[in-house]
């Protein structure tokens, strides 16, 4: 029997947010991503950067957009930053996205899975033999490098949002490389009576 996958509340929050975005999951409910990712064997399976994460990668089967743009001199002018936490339980930090531009459709969507064990570790028990995470949406069937502070957050450990992993020097590098020079990107929300 396949191993089964569920959604954790954590990436269901930031996947399918109940004030839907153009920068999360399109065109399907959360049961029927589950459900494709049960049913749909992946293209590919990475290795994470521990042993209890693996990644799933699809052919994106939806309209969801690419997880980030490439910063040139023609769109380095709507770069914003502020500090903000994941979760109520985690501390600020400091991000950087764009605002004012429109990703293009994602060729693949990479679902970041934990195991049980991890999930049970993390204070989050599943009932399923792998729980969503993430989901990385690409134009290669590849994963794009975790930013430098959630590798900061997996080595603080459990009680600061992260997972216990420690620092891995040369994958920080690879890192910090690859969002020098990206960034994501959100749609700006009009304010209230504008």
């Amino acid at each position: 029997m396949p191993d089964t996958i569920t959604l954790t509340p954590f990436a269901r929050a930031r996947l399918f947010p109940k004030q839907r975005r153009l920068n999360t999951i399109q065109d399907i409910s959360p049961a029927e991503f589950v459900a494709y990712l049960n049913a749909h064997a992946p293209a590919r399976v990475i290795d994470g950067y521990a042993p209890f994460c693996k990644l799933h990668v699809h052919r994106n089967w939806t309209s969801t957009r690419c997880l980030t743009v490439a910063i040139s001199d023609d769109n380095r002018h709507l770069l914003r930053s502020g500090y903000e936490a994941r979760s109520k339980d985690e501390l600020p930090v400091l991000t950087r996205w764009f605002e004012g531009l429109t990703a293009p459709v994602a060729d693949y969507l990479v679902v970041i899975l934990y195991s049980r064990a991890q999930m049970e570790k993390e204070g989050e028990p599943i009932d399923a033999d792998w729980g969503i995470v993430g989901c990385l949406a690409t134009t290669e069937p590849e994963e794009i490098p975790m930013a430098p502070i959630t590798m900061m957050r997996n080595a603080l450990g459990v009680a600061e949002g992260g997972s216990d992993v420690p620092l891995d020097r040369a994958a920080y590098q690879r890192s910090v490389a690859y969002w020098e020079r990206h960034a994501n990107w959100r749609v700006v929300t009009p304010a209230a009576g504008s």
